[in-house]
């Protein structure tokens, strides 16, 4: 890995002091709060219901009297019914698939656009890239957010894009040698195969010129982090987003890896219980909740992720002022309830990626067998290991079991499969199937 730079697209928002950026969060809130309730009826109608009005809202210390937006009302006033603005302004449209057949989309002014492409140029920059720098976008180009929204940060602090979309691994490793790639962005679970692919073909990291990623749009851990930059020879930062609230770069990591910043000037972070929903403060694991406070094309008050993670205001470093938002540690409604046990498949990685003989790669497979609910966690063995005897593989399965009972509270059945059979992804990874009739 190459000498590592803290670089700031923009010191001036990016090192703000606290009461400045606070003045400026509630300057920015109360106009989008008057915007939403002038231009969005179902919003308007629930502050009207709970008796909250524009002029209520003062300051961010208000924000906590605001109705909460959720993604079924994306789904539920599909396509058009969250804009805050006249169709003839949005000129974009991004969206996601939606799970009961209805995508949802979000619209894009100009503005907003334009500060997207900001926040992902701030990413970008923290990870030392610049106007030198190669970046392959290996995210999925269309209504997914990964690929333009990468693009556009790129093309922002003035480098060179490589528009690879994802897919075609041979081809992506082709153009990343040959075209002499420095910044790599797509999703860590893809990383990590293109990583794989790299020292099959032969490969060394030092023949490359790749120099550091930003992978987003599923959550991993420090043990996968670890793996990618050893078999790629990186610094591999997180980055997130989500299409609600304008795509990657919500927030993003520095060098120093201890969280990412939350672009705070454009969005206001949240964390709360997730059962009563009251605020909890820094330092405490909760739902994160996020406000825009720049949006204008589709604002979002109070949006429920449902992801779980910790928010750190402590200084960092690099000298970002900025929030920092923990790794998503799970998420409050894809959890798997298992013979009345909450487990999020992110626990069961942090078992797995402990663990001397088997690769990071795995699944869970839940089912329910005369009433009551099983999970078989199916995880690669790595060459080494596949060829070892019986004994020990019996051995290796006994270890796991025991280190996920005393880390998730039940007993799973592990079956340990071949090398490189489960099957990768080139997006996001599926790692869970759940059998149940729930």
């Amino acid at each position: 890995m190459s000498e590592r730079k803290n670089t700031m697209f923009n010191p001036a928002m990016e090192a703000m002091s606290r009461d400045e950026r606070t003045a400026l969060q509630s300057k920015r809130l109360r106009e989008t709060v008057r915007r939403e309730y002038d231009n969005v009826p179902v919003y308007r109608a629930r502050m009207d219901e709970i008796g909250v009005k524009p002029e209520d809202i003062r300051g961010i210390e208000d924000l906590k009297h605001l109705p909460f937006t959720e993604k079924t009302d994306l789904r539920d006033y599909f396509p058009y019914g969250l804009f805050a603005s006249p169709l003839q302004d949005i000129v974009r449209i991004q969206g996601s698939s939606g799970t009961t057949g209805k995508p949802i989309v979000a619209g894009y002014t100009a503005n907003d656009v334009e500060v997207w492409t900001e926040m992902m140029a701030r990413t970008l920059s923290a990870a030392g890239a610049g106007k030198d720098d190669i970046v392959q976008v290996a995210y999925g180009y269309g209504l997914f957010t990964g690929g333009l929204g990468a693009h556009q940060g790129a093309g922002k602090i003035g480098a060179t894009v490589i528009p690879m979309s994802s897919g075609n691994t041979h081809r992506q490793l082709l153009m990343l040698r040959e075209l002499g790639t420095t910044i790599l962005c797509c999703t860590p679970s893809y990383a990590l195969y293109l990583g794989e692919s790299l020292r099959e073909a032969g490969v060394d990291p030092k023949d490359i010129k790749l120099r550091a990623g930003c992978f987003g749009a599923e959550p991993w851990t420090e043990a996968m982090r670890k793996r990618i930059e050893e078999l790629l020879g990186i610094d591999a930062l997180d980055v997130y987003g989500l299409t609600e609230i304008c795509g990657p770069g919500v927030a993003f990591e520095c060098m120093e890896k201890h969280g990412m910043h939350i672009n705070e000037d454009h969005v206001i972070a949240e964390i709360l219980d997730p059962v009563t929903h009251e605020p909890l403060p820094c330092g405490q694991s909760g739902e994160l909740v996020f406000t825009t406070i720049t949006k204008e094309g589709m604002p979002m008050l109070r949006y429920r992720t449902h992801d779980i993670c910790v928010l750190d205001d402590t200084p960092c470093a690099c000298g970002r002022t900025l929030v920092r938002m923990g790794r998503i540690t799970g998420r409050t409604d894809d959890m798997l309830v298992i013979r009345g046990v909450n487990v999020f498949p992110s626990q069961i990685e942090s078992v797995l990626v402990g663990v001397q003989g088997v690769a990071p790669h795995y699944m869970l497979v839940v089912d329910r067998v005369h009433s009551t609910d099983t999970l078989e966690v199916q995880v690669e063995m790595t060459d080494q290991m596949f060829s070892d005897t019986v004994s020990h593989i019996e051995q290796l399965k006994q270890l796991i079991r025991d280190r996920i009972k005393q880390v998730v509270g039940i007993t799973a059945s592990i079956k340990l499969v071949a090398p490189r059979s489960i099957p990768r992804s080139e997006g996001k990874a599926k790692r869970v199937i759940d059998n149940r009739k729930l």
